[in-house]
């Protein structure tokens, strides 16, 4: 299933024949019927804490869930709220509703363009300057294209975007997460949005054959049309792969107190659809099954904020609809496994050649 987000908004299903007849032949512990459940069934009430001396960062947050997270973090009276944003103008906009619906008159807005490495660091070294602790990180920006399209970096775009940049800020921002959970004695949350298509997406055999499985993704000759087709459900899958690897590696909560949480937002409406074009079957299962991005907020501010008396249970944890639950067989399967580790390790030296503080990170706050 492929279910591609705005780059700085929500998620947009597109559901095809061929797609249609994936959901009902493969089951990953997560049928067709089953999601067709999962979106009829109540959507838990928002969770909520007071916020007060908190600062939050909420990376993509003009549109969609992310706009709708933000307004709830906001009603809560955190004592920063850092909405990042590719767009002034957009983010500008996102300011002034924030404001308008939740009273709070704080927000902020900071400018990140994830498909470049320079603008991520930037937005980390703007952090080292301007702030202090960060007890929430919500990455929930992301691109969808059916375009090869190649960064500055050399990467292609859903694969930095959506990868490679979404893992490389909350590391440059590590540091600081660590000091909000020792100053409150609770633990710092990072959320990492993540999906449910990832219970109909895998690893390709030839791909993890490779010793360099992400450079070979991100490779013209590799995104065929027929492979590209997949690339955002595949982001996800990295996505999971990447915070189940990041939960494994962290020394005791004890030493870094940082939580890593991926939320599943649902299938939501969606505000942008840029470059997805749009067809009949999308409006109605739209019009059937989707939710309002209230709801899929709902999802990240869970993430975010819920089961504080079981963080150990909660690191690493896939939560969907305010509960956790288990990931794809493929992902915990073995050959899961071993894929999770691999893409761990190519992914940590990419980004150590990106940014020197990424190694100082990995070698005060990983286990080897």
């Amino acid at each position: 299933m492929d279910v591609p987000a705005d780059r700085d908004g929500g998620p947009v299903l597109t559901l095809t024949t061929s797609n249609l007849r994936l959901l009902t032949t493969v089951i990953m512990k997560l049928s067709f019927f089953d999601f067709i459940v999962d979106q009829w069934s109540r959507v838990p009430s928002v969770v909520r804490a007071d916020l007060s001396g908190q600062t939050v960062v909420v990376v993509g947050a003009n549109v969609g869930i992310g706009l709708e997270a933000s307004v709830h973090f906001a009603s809560m009276n955190p004592e920063r709220l850092i909405i990042a944003c590719r767009s002034e103008s957009k983010g500008k906009d996102a300011v002034k509703e924030i404001t308008r619906r939740s009273g709070y008159a704080n927000t902020e807005l900071w400018i990140i363009d994830l498909s470049s490495f320079a603008s991520v660091s930037e937005f980390a070294d703007r952090f080292e300057r301007e702030t202090g602790s960060l007890d929430m990180l919500v990455m929930n920006a992301a691109l969808a294209t059916r375009k090869y399209e190649v960064t500055k970096d050399g990467w292609e775009s859903t694969l930095q975007v959506n990868y490679l940049s979404t893992t490389l800020l909350p590391l440059l921002l590590f540091p600081r997460m660590v000091e909000a959970g020792k100053k409150h004695g609770r633990p710092a949350r990072l959320v990492t949005v993540a999906s449910d298509s990832h219970y109909w997406s895998s690893i390709s055999r030839d791909v993890q054959a490779s010793p360099t499985p992400l450079r070979m993704l991100s490779s013209r000759e590799y995104c065929t049309p027929e492979n590209f087709r997949s690339r955002y459900p595949q982001s996800k899958l990295l996505n999971i792969l990447h915070i189940r690897a990041l939960a494994e590696h962290l020394r005791p909560l004890s030493l870094v107190p940082v939580t890593p949480v991926m939320p599943n937002p649902g299938f939501c409406y969606s505000q942008l659809r840029r470059e997805i074009i749009s067809s009949w079957r999308v409006w109605f299962m739209e019009k059937l099954i989707a939710w309002p991005a209230e709801y899929g907020a709902r999802q990240l501010v869970f993430a975010a904020l819920g089961v504080r008396d079981d963080e150990e249970g909660m690191r690493g944890a896939y939560v969907s609809r305010g509960t956790k639950k288990e990931e794809s067989d493929w992902v915990i399967s073995e050959e899961g496994g071993k894929t999770q580790a691999l893409v761990w390790e190519e992914t940590m030296e990419i980004l150590k050649g990106v940014d020197p503080r990424v190694g100082k990170v990995l070698g005060e706050y990983m286990i080897d």
